[in-house]
C-alpha cells in the first residue's frame, strides 16, 4: 500500500471534505463535501489557520460586517507571488473603496443597465438563430462567452477586433485567481504573462483615450482620473482589470450553469416555458443552486465573536458561499432547484453569490440582465435541451464552471 494511500485513509471524514471540497477532480460537483462540512460545524480548520465558513447564518453575519476585511485577500491566496495584481476597490476598504466604487458605480446605474437590455436582446437573437441551425453546440462558446464578453468589452470601448485576446487574458488571471498553492508552475507563469498582456494592452487603451476620449467607461475613468478624482494609473488598471475578469468570466459560468440545471431538471424547463415571467427569479436561483464563484475571504480588524467563537485582529476565514448557499438551516430543499424560490409572494432568505455589504457586486444588475435575456430566448424559442455528453469542468476552485457544455438544441 503507498504512503499516499494510508495518509489519505487516516484522514477523518471532515478532513477529507476540506480536501475535496477543493480538489480538481471533484470540481463537478463539490456540494458532497460542502455537506459533510457544515454538518462538522459552522466553521471547520481549513489551510493556513483559516476557519471555513460553511453556514449561511455566519457567512451571511461576517459578510454584512465592516470590521471583516477583502484587502487582505490577495497576500492570503497569493502571497508567494511573483507578480502582483493591480490593485482594484475589490481588494480595498474605505475610504479608497468607497471613492474608487463610487466612480466606477456611475457606469452601472439602473437607467445604464436598462439602455442596455436591447442590445443584449440582439446579441442573444443572433446567437440562438445560429445555435439552433447548428443544433449541436459547445453552448459556451456559441452563448455564455460572447454575450458576456462583447456587453462588457463594448462598454469600456474595447475594439471588437480584439475581443477575442481579452477573453485569452482573462481565462488565465480567473484561473489564477485560485490559492497559489493550488496551481502548478505553468498556470502560475500564465497568469504572469497573462497580467502583464493586461497591463499592455489596456495600458495602451488609457493612453490612447486620454489623446482622443470616446462614449465608453475608459474615457469616463481617465476623465475622472484627469478631473482629480485621485484615480492613480494602477487603480485604473486594478479597476479594469476587475471589471473585466468578473464582468464576464463569472457570467460565462452563470449562463452555463443555469442551462445545465435547466437540461438536468426539464421539469422546471417546462415550468419556465409555461411561465415566463419566472425568467427574472429563476436568475435568483441559478445563482444560490449553483454559484459561479464558490468562495471568498475576510479578515478581523477587531476582536469579533460569532456562533461562540472569538476571532482575534488579523484573524482569517474562507467563506464558503456555495456551500451557504445550499445550507438547509436557510433554505428548504435546499438541493432542489426551484425556478420560482424567488418569486414574488415567496419568502427565501437572500443568497451570497453577489456578495453583501461593501463588497456587493457592482456588476450584478448588468450579469442579472445577461441571464434574463437568455433565459427569455430558450424558453421563447427552444423546444427541448439535451445534454450530449457529461461536461468537462476547468480546474477553478474559485471562479468554478466548465470548459465546455456539449448540448443538442431543438427549436420549438
Amino acid at each position: 500500500m503507498s504512503s499516499d494511500h494510508s495518509a489519505v485513509e487516516e484522514l477523518t471524514p471532515v478532513q477529507l471534505a476540506v480536501i475535496e471540497s477543493v480538489a480538481p477532480h471533484m470540481r463537478h460537483n463539490p456540494y458532497g463535501s460542502y455537506e459533510v462540512l457544515r454538518g462538522a460545524g459552522p466553521f471547520v480548520p481549513g489551510p493556513h489557520d483559516m476557519q471555513l465558513v460553511t453556514r449561511h447564518h455566519e457567512a451571511q453575519a461576517i459578510m454584512q460586517d465592516p470590521r471583516w476585511s477583502h484587502a487582505e485577500e490577495p497576500q492570503l491566496l497569493h502571497g508567494d507571488s511573483d507578480v502582483e495584481l493591480p490593485g482594484s476597490f475589490l481588494w480595498m476598504e474605505p475610504p479608497d473603496h468607497t471613492r474608487l466604487r463610487g466612480l466606477v458605480s456611475k457606469a452601472f446605474t439602473a437607467r445604464t443597465i436598462s439602455g442596455m437590455r436591447e442590445r443584449a436582446e440582439q446579441l442573444v437573437e443572433d446567437l440562438m438563430a445560429k445555435m439552433l441551425a447548428e443544433r449541436d453546440v459547445d453552448l459556451l462558446d456559441a452563448l455564455a462567452y460572447p454575450l458576456p464578453l462583447t456587453m462588457v468589452c463594448e462598454l469600456l470601448g474595447v475594439p471588437a477586433e480584439a475581443h477575442e485576446h481579452v477573453r485569452e487574458i482573462s481565462t488565465s488571471i480567473a484561473r489564477g485567481l485560485d490559492p497559489d498553492v493550488l496551481l502548478s508552475p505553468d498556470e502560475l507563469a500564465a497568469r504572469t504573462a497573462a497580467v502583464y498582456a493586461f497591463l499592455d494592452f489596456f495600458g495602451e487603451l488609457v493612453e490612447q483615450r486620454r489623446k482622443a476620449p470616446r462614449a465608453d467607461l475608459i474615457t469616463a475613468l481617465v476623465q475622472a482620473d484627469d478631473a482629480g478624482a485621485r484615480l492613480t494609473s494602477t487603480e485604473l488598471l486594478g479597476t479594469l482589470l476587475i471589471l473585466v475578469v468578473a464582468g464576464h468570466e463569472t457570467t460565462v459560468n452563470l449562463i452555463g450553469n443555469g442551462v445545465l440545471a435547466l437540461i438536468r431538471n426539464p421539469d422546471e424547463f417546462e415550468r419556465l416555458r409555461a411561465y415566463p415571467e419566472l425568467c427574472e427569479p429563476a436568475v435568483d436561483e441559478v445563482l444560490r443552486y449553483d454559484a459561479p464563484v464558490h468562495l471568498t475571504t475576510r479578515t478581523a480588524h477587531d476582536e469579533i465573536t460569532l456562533a461562540g467563537r472569538t476571532f482575534a485582529p488579523g484573524d482569517a476565514v474562507i467563506v464558503l458561499l456555495a456551500s451557504a448557499n445550499r445550507d438547509p438551516l436557510a433554505f428548504a430543499e435546499a438541493d432542489r432547484f426551484d425556478i420560482a424560490r424567488y418569486a414574488r409572494g415567496r419568502k427565501s432568505e437572500r443568497h451570497l453569490s453577489f456578495g453583501l455589504g461593501l463588497h456587493y457586486c457592482l456588476g450584478a444588475p448588468l450579469a442579472r440582465l445577461e441571464m434574463q435575456v437568455v433565459l427569455r430566448a430558450l424558453a421563447e424559442r427552444v423546444g427541448v435541451m439535451t445534454l450530449l455528453e457529461e461536461p468537462p469542468y476547468r480546474p477553478n476552485v474559485v471562479v468554478r464552471g466548465m470548459s465546455q457544455l456539449r448540448v443538442r438544441l431543438e427549436g420549438r
